[in-house]
């Protein structure tokens, strides 16, 4: 990921977290010490976002050393280390949270994501993400999305046309908002449309659509919805679909499977910062 686009938000979050200064840690530690740290795997999992967690502590300490023994999208497993850190103690302590935070939050989405990819690795079916993301975060989310074997779906409402129930029931029924959007975007952007039922399935068919999203259907409607669309566009399976429930789903021949859960309800990989060895002032 480019620095340049995450740079600000760690920068956010340190002037959050740390404000005027660090009192603890300025009451104890002199501005010269300087420690060597490690970050620890608790639980297995996939690992993401440890450039991001450099950069908390690189913004504290130009000077500090940050070697990471894993790469983002590997599985680590408890009591590996995953990193480790040299530099002056006070920028260790005032980035730690800061960093395992983000490392722990995204580490978190690319399991998770991780589980759903190894789910249906036999068939023809990919795992999407949606726009429920952390607000601030979306850019860090989706990275995590794609470093569990994920993919992205759209990033905002600027890159592509998802046509939803509330817009249909707007403009009057599938057929004019698809034609009224087709009248105001470029050859260059995809057209997706939701659809809950096979008449309004069929209606999208005869539209100038790129992708069918098969809302909230029971997997026999789904798949008898995919039946009908037969590889004419790309079919997305969304809404209520759970780990328990992702074979099931794929087995219809949907595309796409889109779930919301792989960023709105993340639990966090328990990863630690803990000092280790001698520390020297400088």
């Amino acid at each position: 990921m480019n620095p340049l686009y995450y740079e600000e938000i760690v920068r956010q979050a340190l002037s959050e977290d740390i404000g005027f200064q660090d009192l603890t840690t300025e009451a104890i530690i002199s501005e010269t010490h300087c420690s060597v740290a490690e970050i620890t795997a608790k639980a297995e999992g996939i690992l993401a976002g440890l450039d991001i967690a450099k950069r908390a502590f690189m913004l504290l300490d130009e000077q500090m050393s940050f070697q990471a023994k894993v790469h983002d999208g590997e599985r680590v497993f408890p009591g590996q280390v995953v990193a480790v850190i040299k530099g002056r103690t006070r920028a260790l302590l005032g980035g730690e949270r800061v960093a395992l935070n983000l490392l722990q939050r995204l580490s978190g989405i690319a399991t998770e994501t991780n589980q759903a990819v190894e789910c249906i690795k036999n068939f023809d079916c990919h795992i999407i993400d949606t726009r429920k993301t952390m607000p601030g975060l979306r850019g860090l989310d989706k990275y995590a999305v794609k470093m569990g074997g994920g993919y992205n779906h759209r990033f905002g409402l600027f890159d592509a046309i998802l046509i939803k129930d509330n817009h249909i029931a707007a403009a009057g029924g599938i057929t004019e908002a698809v034609n009224l959007v087709r009248e105001k975007v470029g050859h260059m952007v995809k057209v997706e449309v939701e659809t809950e039922t096979l008449d309004q399935v069929d209606e999208a068919l005869r539209t100038p659509v790129d992708i069918i999203m098969l809302d909230n259907m029971s997997t026999e409607l789904m798949k008898q919805a995919v039946q009908c669309i037969d590889k004419k566009v790309l079919t997305e399976a969304s809404g209520g679909i759970t780990l328990d429930s992702l074979v099931q789903v794929a087995s219809t021949g949907v595309d796409l499977i889109s779930l919301g859960w792989l960023t709105h309800s993340v639990k966090a990989l328990d990863l630690s910062l803990n000092i280790v060895g001698e520390k020297r002032d400088v």
